[in-house]
Parts: C-alpha cells; sequence; structure tokens
C-alpha cells in the first residue's frame, strides 16, 4: 500500500454525504482527521475557499481543498491505486458507478423523509447532533438553540424533493422494498458486488448511515425490519475489508467481471425508482439546454444563477408508482447518473452484451438510453455546462 498522508475531514457524524467519504476513507486506509464546523478554520479559510456552507470538505496533505464527496474518491484513487476501491473489469464498474450515484442521489427523499417528518419523535437526537456540529463546548442550551436554526433550514427542503403528504407512503413503501432487496443480497456476501467494497457502497452509505441508520425512527426500522443491511453500515466503517460472517468470500471483486445474482433484484428497483425521477430531470435539463442554445461552456447550471451544491431549473412534475410527485428538478443527479452511464457507454464486444442482457432483465433499458443534450462539468465547486 502506497502512503497517502493524513487528511482533514471537516463532517460530522450527522451528515448524509460525511458518511459516504468517512466510509471510503477508512477502507481505503488513508490517515485523517475529523474536524467540526464550530472550529474557527472552517470560516477563516475554509468557507472563504469554497464559498458554500456545506460538509463534508476534505483537505488532502498536499492542500487540495476538495468539495464533492465523488470528486474526493477520484482524486485520492488515482492518487493511491492501491487498495483499488473502484472495479478495473468493465461491467462491474459500470455497475459501481451507476449503484453509487444512486445512492447518493437518489435516496435524497427518504433519508430526509424518515429525519424530517419523523423529527418530533427524535427532536432531542437531532439537536444534540446538530449542535455537536455547530457549537463549541458543553452548554446543552446553547447548543441546542444555535442547532434549532438549522433544523429548521433542513426541514423545510422536504418539498423541494418532493416528499409530501401526498408522496410519502409511497417513499416509505419503495424503502421498504429497497430494505428487502439489500438485506436479502447482504446475507450472501458482505458488500454490494461481493467480497470487497467499492463505490457503489460508499454512495449507498451516504443516506444509509448517518440519517437511516443513526436517526432513531429508521435505525430501529433498519434493525427491526432489515438486520443485515444495519451489520453493512457497521461493516463500512470498520478497516478490515473481510467479516468472519464470511470466511469463505475471497476479498475481492467477483472473477470473471460477474454481478452476483442477488443484486439483481436491486438493480430492478433502482431503475423503477430513480428512473423516473431521471427521465423526468432529463427532460428539464434537455429543454433547459434548447431554450438557451447560445451558453457558452463553464455556464453555471441553475435556472436562478446562484451558486449552490444541488441546483436546480425548475419545478418538474412526473408519475411514479401511481402517484404524482413535484419536486424541484436536480441536474446533479443527473451528472452523477451520467458520469455512470458513461462507462456502460463506452463498452463494446461480450461485456457489452452482459451488460445490455442486465438492464434488460431488471427494466432498466429507457433509463440507460439517456442522453444529455450537453455535458456537465464540476469547477470551482459548481456544476457548469462543458
Amino acid at each position: 500500500m502506497t502512503s497517502y498522508g493524513t487528511c482533514v475531514l471537516w463532517g460530522s457524524p450527522h451528515s448524509y454525504y460525511t458518511g459516504k467519504i468517512r466510509s471510503y476513507l477508512i477502507k481505503k486506509g488513508v490517515p485523517y482527521r475529523e474536524e467540526f464546523a464550530f472550529h474557527p478554520q472552517f470560516r477563516t479559510r475554509i468557507l472563504p475557499a469554497v464559498r458554500h456552507v456545506v460538509v463534508p470538505i476534505l483537505e488532502t496533505p498536499d492542500g487540495r481543498i476538495l468539495q464533492d464527496t465523488t470528486d474526493m474518491i477520484e482524486h485520492i484513487e488515482a492518487a493511491m491505486p492501491l487498495p483499488p476501491m473502484i472495479p478495473g473489469t468493465p461491467v462491474q464498474k459500470a455497475i459501481a458507478w451507476l449503484l453509487g450515484a444512486y445512492g447518493s442521489e437518489a435516496l435524497l427523499p427518504p433519508g430526509m423523509h424518515y429525519r424530517w417528518s419523523y423529527r418530533a419523535e427524535q427532536e432531542n437526537f437531532l439537536c444534540a447532533e446538530f449542535g455537536r456540529l455547530l457549537h463549541g463546548g458543553p452548554d446543552r442550551e446553547a447548543r441546542y438553540a444555535t442547532a434549532r436554526q438549522t433544523m429548521q433550514y433542513f426541514n423545510d427542503f422536504l418539498p423541494i424533493l418532493g416528499v409530501t403528504p401526498q408522496t410519502i407512503p409511497t417513499i416509505e413503501a419503495a424503502y421498504c422494498e429497497l430494505l428487502d432487496a439489500l438485506d436479502e443480497h447482504f446475507l450472501h456476501v458482505p458488500y454490494l458486488l461481493g467480497g470487497r467494497p467499492s463505490i457503489a457502497d460508499f454512495g449507498l452509505m451516504a443516506p444509509m448511515f448517518a440519517h437511516l441508520a443513526r436517526d432513531p425512527v429508521p435505525a430501529t426500522l433498519m434493525k427491526n425490519r432489515a438486520p443485515n443491511v444495519y451489520r453493512w453500515t457497521e461493516r463500512m466503517n470498520l478497516a478490515r475489508i473481510g467479516d468472519g460472517e464470511f470466511p469463505d468470500c475471497p476479498e475481492t471483486y467477483p472473477a470473471n467481471d460477474e454481478i452476483p445474482e442477488t443484486l439483481e433484484p436491486v438493480l430492478r428497483l433502482v431503475f423503477q425508482d430513480w428512473g423516473a425521477q431521471l427521465l423526468a430531470d432529463a427532460r428539464t435539463y434537455n429543454g433547459w439546454i434548447e431554450s438557451k442554445p447560445a451558453m457558452p461552456a463553464g455556464t453555471l447550471v441553475s435556472a436562478s444563477g446562484e451558486r449552490k451544491v444541488h441546483p436546480s431549473l425548475g419545478p418538474m412534475e412526473y408519475e411514479w408508482r401511481g402517484c404524482t410527485v413535484q419536486r424541484a428538478s436536480s441536474p446533479h443527479g443527473l451528472w452523477h447518473f451520467d458520469k455512470a452511464a458513461a462507462y456502460a457507454r463506452a463498452l463494446s464486444g461480450e461485456a457489452k452484451s452482459r451488460f445490455d442482457s442486465l438492464v434488460s432483465r431488471t427494466g432498466g433499458e429507457r433509463v440507460m438510453a439517456i442522453r444529455l443534450a450537453r455535458p456537465m462539468r464540476r469547477e470551482d465547486y459548481v456544476l457548469v455546462l462543458g
């Protein structure tokens, strides 16, 4: 293993995306120390650099400041190839990136729903967690007062994500189906692609750890309904790759570029549930491009022109599992998906045939046919046109 040096992770235990990058650093074997936003240097050095009030942010040993967790993982994988956390074979790589994108973006609605729709049942825990991030010192009341201001800000995100009284029953039903499929899968193998973690697992840790496995209400649901999923969240924060539960499972990705059969029900839900949103997002994004054909490369992808970590191109509406979803569009999720789709589009020969067959069996043909009118890229901590 090549030493990478010690990073500084500006994050928090209850942060959605901190759970993703923390798990990666642990499994990758990258030394780090975690700092919270109340630290004076967060405001004097970090915020002026990224110009977003957001965690996580990663400072690398060579002084780089990285804000997006996917950018963080790609940067470290390039600098420290071993041990690999992205499969090297073509079909596994495409599927790993697809599942990583799904976890990073598609599960924001259930993650935020189970945190904020059940706020009253877990208020003390949430106040403690937000206060831990925002206020140094042991003054409980001061911590909680600071916490509640920020908590209301995030609480108000629910309609933007399409979480409404009309959609909540469907969101919960879909999430429980996902738990069931993942629970069966993790009965057979320790990680999504087999015997070692990948970008797929780290993406899924974003929602599954801080929101859904730590907050009291969804944590109880996960432990009771899907104990193998809960055990996976524990495994993902242990440095060791292998697990005594699976003594005969090689600490590798499956041979011959194979995908575990038990992963197919999970993929079917990915295409069904994220697919409806992705198709709507693609229509919104391509319509925005067509309405402004002269936009130069580097144009901010944002209807308002405001710098945001998760920008929007305006409201959109689509049908999903028999209900109408009204929410803000999500070009950042579309960017994530298109990164994965690019690996799929690059397949050829026998690998392409196997991938296409897998997509056909799991109902993903319409989703994988999505094409963006123009590419997007991340530049200066925001999403811009390529």
